[in-house]
């Protein structure tokens, strides 16, 4: 598990093209394309489901990371580990039992990640650091510095998704973060930039000294 890794968010694709955008960004370069579902429950917002993943899956080799912002989460993550996810987050506050739904994930034999709210202290990460293959910070802050030495030697990737643009990217970097979630940083310019935009992040990233995939 080497490098930084670069993830479009496809919230900010055009959605009325989500199978050529996706192919455009991993033509641009892109690792991930990361996937936010929002029910208009846990989070104000209504994005879309695993029918959305599903349809992306077969148009690209790409790792598919899904963020669910969803509650309750469990009835759900078959769902999307049968669409085609590769990565799957829950958020340590979706459900009364975190270990059980990481669990879930694993045993359909997909990645488990946990995201945090803001307020939600990192200690909440403590007892399943040993279940988890990534953990996804939703704003810039002194909390990644934290996270990364709770995660030590562990092979755990530490997304960050907030705010992140090529002027961001080396302090975020510099924290600990491997996995750079990109939204308009990523799509602004249309598809005729994706690439350009890709070589940027990736440039900032490696300005701080870290190794780009």
């Amino acid at each position: 598990m080497t490098g930084v890794v670069i993830a479009p968010s496809i919230l900010s694709a055009d959605f009325a093209r989500l199978g050529e955008e996706t192919r455009a960004m991993a033509d641009a370069g892109a690792d991930w394309i990361h996937l936010d579902v929002m029910d208009g429950h846990f989070v104000p917002n209504i994005t879309f489901g695993p029918g959305v993943v599903a349809a992306l899956r077969p148009v690209t080799t790409l790792t598919l990371d899904v963020h669910l912002m969803i509650s309750p989460v469990d009835p759900y993550i078959a769902a999307f580990a049968e669409s085609g996810a590769d990565v799957i987050t829950v958020h340590a506050e979706n459900g009364p039992h975190l270990h059980r739904s990481l669990q879930a994930i694993r045993a359909l034999g997909k990645k488990a990640g946990v995201s945090l709210n803001p307020a939600t202290h990192e200690s909440a990460l403590q007892y399943v650091l040993d279940d988890i293959d990534l953990i996804l910070v939703m704003s810039v802050n002194p909390k990644i510095r934290a996270i990364r030495e709770m995660i030590g030697r562990r092979a755990i990737r530490l997304e960050v998704d907030g705010g992140v643009t090529p002027l961001t990217a080396p302090q975020i970097v510099e924290s600990g973060a491997d996995v750079l979630v990109a939204g308009s940083a990523a799509f602004r310019g249309g598809q005729l930039c994706y690439a350009d935009n890709i070589a940027a992040l990736r440039r900032a990233a490696a300005s701080a000294g870290a190794i780009v995939v």
